[in-house]
């Protein structure tokens, strides 16, 4: 087991603390604080944000601590710090002539890195790690300018599919991958996207957070769902036409008209506009609260994850497999790199026909012993376990440091 002790952590990134959404980063924050400083900077407010959102609490939040009128530097647990910039940035991301965006970009980083310095000096972090969780513009820079004692890039999305990051992301995050000291990524095909920049690049694997989602007696199905005849093949998950893949689902409602098809999350227009709300054996049944979630899951007999396949999902760690699986149910979903660590305990699906064989051979084969052993994989998908292997990268390539400079 590979343990890191008594380091300094600078965590950078997209997501900010005070966000109302689940983040990796965050929950790694968390880990690594067990046994180190960490330090996580939340990125810095930028002047179009600052003026379009400027009646937004979090924005108002940021604009008093910029004013000097609130505290900026947050203690949130023993060993974790917040930081808020007192900064704002200029907004770039319009700017298509490459030169310009790339000295301005550069200024930003400037302006980020001393800001990142104050506060580095009031905590007296010393010989830091610098984590930075796929903030391909912002941080572009900081390597070089706060000389971290080692680097790393984390991804966990492939966000220069995205619209907002393709033009400039296409060639910075290539070049910030090989820059880094290592990269480690949450999937197998992040990791074997950023091998081509970088050779120390790591697949670190997911965490998941397993206290809603655990098999449980007590467990009682929701009354919306408890009244939908079976099997109930289900999902749980925003419906987005750029993520589901709606053929797989009309192929699998028209095919058998005898299983009812659950959705449970918000839908896009497209999903309203779908043919499935014409389906009698099709149920939406709206965005519910985290806590419900897992009851949901408990009252389905197969779950699904109909990916459709396109660059923004094709790389994707489905967290939603391992929160499935920990509840012990057989799960289908689509045939993806990504997916290819879930090949054993998972009915992986090439075409809309194989949903309809595969969900068949799910309802027949299904077992207690099979169960069990799907909760005992999920379980080693814990927070601890990606802390372990992100620490095991960094030894690794700290060590190569060592050597080459000896």
């Amino acid at each position: 087991m590979s343990i890191l002790k008594n380091r300094d952590i600078i965590i950078v990134g997209q997501q900010p603390w005070d966000t109302a959404i689940g983040s990796n980063c965050k929950d790694l924050a968390m880990e690594f604080s067990k046994n180190n400083r960490v330090l996580y900077i939340n990125a810095p407010l930028d002047r179009r944000t600052s003026l379009q959102q400027r009646n937004v609490e979090s924005v108002k939040k940021r604009l008093r601590i910029i004013a000097g009128k609130e505290e900026g530097l947050e203690q949130v647990a023993p060993n974790l710090w917040v930081y808020y910039p007192k900064i704002i940035i200029e907004s770039i991301n319009w700017i298509k002539v490459m030169p310009i965006f790339r000295w301005l970009n550069k200024w930003n980083n400037q302006k980020f890195a001393k800001d990142i310095n104050v506060s580095l000096k009031r905590l007296n972090f010393n010989d830091f790690i610098l984590f930075n969780d796929n903030d391909i513009f912002r941080s572009f820079h900081l390597k070089e300018l706060l000389k971290p004692a080692i680097s790393i890039y984390y991804s966990r999305d492939y966000i220069i599919a995205t619209p907002y990051w393709q033009y400039h992301g296409e060639y910075l995050e290539p070049q910030l991958i090989e820059k880094s000291d290592l990269c480690v990524a949450n999937s197998v095909f992040l990791a074997n996207y950023c091998k081509k920049y970088n050779p120390n690049s790591y697949y670190v694997g997911q965490g998941c957070d397993f206290k809603l989602f655990k098999q449980a007696d007590d467990i009682l199905v929701p009354a919306d769902l408890s009244v939908i005849k079976g099997p109930i093949l289900g999902y749980v998950g925003a419906i987005l036409s750029i993520r589901l893949d709606e053929q797989i689902l009309l192929h699998l409602a028209k095919a058998r008209p005898d299983w009812s098809i659950v959705l449970v999350g918000p839908e896009d227009e497209d999903f309203k506009k779908s043919e499935l709300h014409e389906l009698s054996n099709v149920h939406f049944l709206g965005s519910k609260g985290t806590e419900t979630l897992a009851a949901y899951i408990n009252g389905f007999d197969v779950c699904l994850n109909p990916q459709t396949i396109n660059p923004l999902t094709i790389g994707n760690y489905p967290r939603k497999i391992d929160e499935y699986l920990a509840m012990g149910k057989p799960t289908l979903a689509t045939k993806t790199e990504a997916m290819s660590i879930f090949e054993q305990h998972v009915y992986l699906a090439e075409t809309k026909e194989d949903y309809v064989t595969l969900a068949e051979k799910a309802l027949i084969e299904h077992s207690t012993a099979l169960a069990n052993e799907r909760i005992k994989f999920a379980h080693t998908h814990t927070w601890a376990k990606n802390a372990e292997e992100i620490y095991q990268a960094i030894n690794d390539v700290e060590s190569n440091i060592i050597s080459n400079k000896n």
